[in-house]
């Protein structure tokens, strides 16, 4: 559906919304903690997270299966990169630091000058934790606090001034539809295979 957001008759005005949504986000900003929101939308910053993630999933699955899955997380990032960037490129969306409609009300801490609509961090980040909450529920309870780091990342993005919240939030959801996409395929594979 949200591949023809732009449309339908309501799109100029949801847009309306989306950006003054953005603008009152963004008026959070404060010098003091930008230090802090460049740190987390920085995806080498999230590294020790990988590794851990990576060190539970071979301590629930073994080297074997758990091999299999590295593989099948490698294809599931292309799959959501590549998805994320025919999105971006049929729409051509500008991002808010690059919006000559918001250059005088908006803090952009960041400048990137790439198209806006969909958030390629908000989309790939909720379909990993996604992937990984379903796939290691039943071996550690506490999983599911994997989500703070998807939603940090993601308000990262508004905070700095280069996404708007429906990139965000159409990210969120078409990120946690692959998560689920990807763990049914996973499961489906093993079961064909008996491992």
């Amino acid at each position: 559906m949200f591949l023809f957001i732009n449309r339908t008759p309501f799109s100029d005005r949801f847009v309306a919304y989306d950006k003054e949504l953005f603008t009152y986000l963004n008026g959070f900003g404060n010098e003091k903690w930008d230090w802090f929101w460049l740190l987390v939308t920085e995806q080498k910053h999230w590294v020790p997270l990988f590794i851990v993630l990576l060190i539970l999933l071979f301590k629930a699955f073994g080297l074997k299966k758990g091999l299999i899955l590295l593989v099948f997380i490698a294809l599931f990032i292309t799959f959501s990169d590549q998805l994320v960037n025919l999105i971006k490129y049929h729409y051509m969306r500008l991002r808010p630091c690059s919006d000559p409609d918001l250059e005088l009300s908006i803090r952009a801490v960041l400048q990137r000058s790439s198209y806006s609509f969909v958030s390629g961090h908000s989309t790939t980040s909720f379909a990993m934790s996604t992937f990984f909450i379903l796939l290691l529920k039943k071996h550690f309870k506490h999983i599911r606090f994997l989500l703070i780091w998807p939603m940090l990342f993601a308000y990262s993005r508004v905070y700095l001034g280069v996404h708007f919240p429906l990139d965000i939030f159409t990210g969120m959801y078409l990120g946690i539809f692959e998560g689920f996409l990807f763990f049914y395929l996973t499961q489906s594979f093993f079961k064909k295979i008996k491992i």
